[in-house]
């Protein structure tokens, strides 16, 4: 799910972008995004985004990908998912610049820092994490609850 549609209620054709990004990195890895809790990255975006900047981006290759398979189109394929995932939707490539990438051997633009990163966020005291979900819940609100006698 974008962030504009999840923050905001706002779709467009740039949250089918997101959504490509995703399912590009969940086929990369073999594994779904919600499943994905690593080195203290909360979600798999957060754990590629980690690697990419570190130069380690063929780590999240799954072992289903044979020997054959080239790093060079597999480390292309991240960096569009990379460019599909930008946390602000109008820094996002259309679906239509998308399949051109995917294509055809051109340049591609420098990845920008992707949505729902959530690094680091495990450790600080006002932060919880739930491990069988995935999720992350700030705690500095006071939820009331109202219970009849």
């Amino acid at each position: 799910m974008s962030p504009e549609y999840a923050m905001e209620g706002l779709f467009s054709v740039k949250s089918d972008v997101f959504s490509f990004g995703v399912l590009l990195l969940e086929i990369i890895t073999g594994r779904k995004n919600i499943s994905y809790i690593r080195d203290n990255a909360v979600n798999l975006i957060g754990h590629v985004w980690s690697l990419w900047q570190e130069g380690w981006a063929m780590e999240i290759v799954g072992s289903w990908m044979t020997e054959s398979d080239s790093d060079k189109e597999v480390l292309r394929c991240i960096h569009i998912a990379l460019l599909c995932v930008e946390e602000l939707a109008k820094d996002r490539p259309n679906m239509s610049d998308v399949a051109f990438m995917l294509c055809k051997e051109t340049t591609l633009p420098p990845p920008k820092q992707p949505a729902f990163i959530f690094k680091g966020a495990v450790n600080r005291p006002d932060v919880s994490s739930s491990a069988s979900i995935g999720a992350v819940f700030i705690t500095n609100v006071t939820l009331s609850a109202i219970q009849a006698r």
